[in-house]
């Protein structure tokens, strides 16, 4: 069974294109957990173009009184602003991603050889009992990249699926898409690391995607779900993504 995170950075950044409380980012949450998401994902940016600094804080309080049992999954580049946030929140998950602060959103994984210093520092600061650490995987790092990813003391590493998202007009190319996935997959596994996914994945792509890669823990849906929302609302979303994960 593949759990659902749902990604909230779209209804924030929906809600941001006017002065206006609108869409509610905690209120959405709540329609999305309602409908048996496993948790919510956001990723705060230093420029809060989506998620804001108060938003962070509002989930907090509303997953602790209303939804305990659910994870608060929070991405982001680890600098020093986000790590004490981190710490301040301490949310269940971590997923740490090397995006530059311009980038639109998060379009390659870590390069695990280069920053493996860099990121077991991190990890060692980060980790604790009850908080989970994954780390942005491109999908070809195959066994190599995930050797060196477990090698920084992560639980997890987050699939890219973006290069595969892409492929929806190209059938030949998801195949080879998801073969590299595959490979990648299966190392963390043989390593003992959990697999998590995200990017670019839609009700459309998910089947194909979980046949050729068992065995993912989780994933994170943010754009997919939300355009879907846009004509179904976000209580169907949800379940109809549910369904098609088996969670």
């Amino acid at each position: 069974m593949t759990l659902l995170s749902v990604n909230l950075n779209a209804v924030a950044q929906l809600r941001n294109r006017r002065d206006l409380p609108w869409p509610s980012v905690v209120g959405i949450a709540r329609v999305v957990l309602d409908a048996g998401a496993s948790g919510v994902t956001i990723h705060p940016r230093p420029d809060e173009r989506h998620i804001r600094r108060t938003d962070v804080f509002e989930l907090q309080a509303l997953l602790a009184a209303e939804y305990p049992q659910v994870e608060y999954n929070i991405e982001g580049y680890p600098s020093d602003d986000f790590l004490a946030l981190i710490e301040q929140v301490n949310p269940h998950q971590v997923t740490l991603v090397p995006d530059d602060p311009s980038q639109a959103t998060s379009d390659h994984g870590w390069d695990f050889r280069g920053k493996g210093n860099f990121l077991t520092s991190v990890v060692q600061r980060l980790k604790q009992p009850g908080r989970r650490i994954s780390l942005f995987c491109d999908p070809d790092a195959g066994e190599a990249g995930i050797a060196l990813a477990k090698a920084t003391g992560a639980d997890r590493v987050e699939l890219y699926t973006g290069p595969y998202g892409g492929c929806y007009d190209d059938a030949d190319r998801a195949v080879r898409e998801l073969a590299d996935l595959a490979i990648t997959a299966k190392a963390a596994q043989a390593a003992g690391m959990g697999i998590n996914a995200g990017h670019d994945l839609t009700l459309e792509n998910l089947p194909a995607f979980q046949a050729a890669v068992p065995g993912v823990d989780e994933v994170s849906i943010g754009h997919g779900i939300t355009a879907d929302a846009l004509l179904m609302g976000f209580d169907t979303a949800v379940r109809r993504y549910r369904e098609v994960l088996g969670s």
